[in-house]
């Protein structure tokens, strides 16, 4: 007998019909003898339908009453999907993110899980019983209701799998798998049989949206072994793991992001401390810094710095700097939103020269100019403007992936 946790994202579940179809994929799973526990997110829309409530109300909701509104969506599926296992024999019980151990820290909004208690969910597999649960929340030390941020759910499966060491986690989403870019975009996209943590976890930190990065993360500390299947066709998906047997595949794939926004100051004085000073405060208020580019010292002294930062922090950001400004020697702070990031990951890269140059002439050739650019060992990102980003995707994938 085998323990499976199977991960349901808000598709999968965004109606009676569709209720049912996973009902009857963790039916069958337990009926091959193995025990089954279920983490779902909220159906469809509802935590953009929530959102918008909120914002019906204020337009700066605290964190705290946001995250005790929106644990409410994973509530409402998990209660619908444990009646409709009931309803076709199956003995289940569903459980909340707090019911079943997620204790976080106090980041509201975007907790983390601190520990992981499972007695109460290995106290109902015991019972014989398919355990529901709730994703995307948990329960601090106040006893106050916590969400994981966006994308939460895949790492509240892989946590459980990893402190149950599950013989496998599935994430069940409306694709069949991992693509060399979205499916639904780049018609010549093509399913990954296999791809190793180190590259699904760049993809998914660069914009690809099939799992969430914390989750990947997790499952490569505690080798828990992913599989990325379709909940509507029962066709093989994708196994993320630490190796991969594929060989010869250069790029594994092409990400776009659109949450970015470039934060600039200009003449900043180019003194020793600089950076320091700018990217302390921006930890101080949580605020995640990716790329970023610094230039030269001018004759005057002065030097510019730029970076990119989730578009939902620009204007905390802005903010921030310009409430210090007199720290920068006053610099001139800006911000774009209209940039996006595209980058290609794979593994191959690294024992291979001319990918950089193989990338920028497929931008070249559709006259796209490249803002900032960063680099890893599997990895290449580069900022361009927004509008151009669809046709920056297609023209790298047919450039490496034939």
């Amino acid at each position: 007998m085998a323990l499976i946790v199977q991960k349901f994202g808000g598709t999968s579940v965004k109606d009676r019909n569709r209720i049912f179809n996973v009902a009857r994929i963790v039916m069958n799973t337990r009926n091959a003898g193995n025990d089954v526990v279920v983490v779902v997110s909220a159906q469809g829309d509802t935590t953009d339908d929530l959102i918008a409530k909120a914002a019906e109300i204020t337009s700066d909701p605290s964190h705290r009453e946001m995250d005790m509104l929106l644990a409410t969506g994973e509530q409402i599926s998990i209660a619908l999907l444990t009646m409709a296992l009931q309803e076709l024999g199956v003995s289940a019980i569903s459980l909340t993110g707090w019911q079943a151990g997620f204790n976080t820290d106090r980041a509201y909004s975007k907790a983390r899980i601190k520990r992981l208690d499972t007695e109460r969910v290995e106290s109902e597999l015991a019972r014989n019983r398919v355990v529901v649960v709730a994703g995307f929340q948990g329960i601090n030390r106040s006893d106050d209701i916590t969400t994981l941020g966006r994308g939460g759910s895949d790492t509240s499966a892989v946590a459980l799998a990893a402190a149950l060491h599950a013989d496998r986690c599935q994430i069940y989403t409306d694709v069949e798998g991992v693509y060399t870019a979205d499916p639904r975009k780049i018609p010549k996209a093509t399913k990954l049989k296999e791809i190793t943590f180190d590259e699904m976890l760049e993809l998914a930190s660069l914009g690809a949206q099939v799992l969430n990065n914390r989750s990947v993360e997790l499952a490569k500390k505690y080798n828990v072994e992913l599989e990325v299947i379709s909940s509507i066709n029962p066709v093989p998906g994708t196994i993320v793991k630490e190796e991969t047997k594929v060989e010869g595949m250069l790029i594994k794939g092409v990400a776009k992001d659109n949450d970015v926004a470039v934060v600039s100051i200009k003449n900043v004085p180019d003194v020793p401390g600089m950076s320091f000073k700018v990217f302390s405060l921006l930890a101080q208020k949580n605020i995640n810094v990716d790329i970023i580019l610094q230039s030269s010292g001018n004759e005057e002294g002065k030097k510019d710095l730029s970076f990119t930062v989730p578009l939902g922090d620009a204007e905390s950001a802005v903010s921030a700097l310009q409430a210090a400004s007199s720290r920068f020697g006053g610099g001139d702070i800006s911000v774009d939103k209209e940039s996006a990031k595209v980058s290609i990951v794979g593994a191959g890269m690294q024992s291979h020269s001319g990918v950089a140059s193989t990338m920028f002439e497929a931008l070249f050739s559709q006259n796209i100019n490249i803002k900032m650019i960063s680099t890893s060992e599997i990895k290449i990102s580069v900022i361009i403007d927004k509008k151009d980003a669809d046709k920056a995707v297609a023209a790298i994938h047919d450039a490496f992936i034939n």
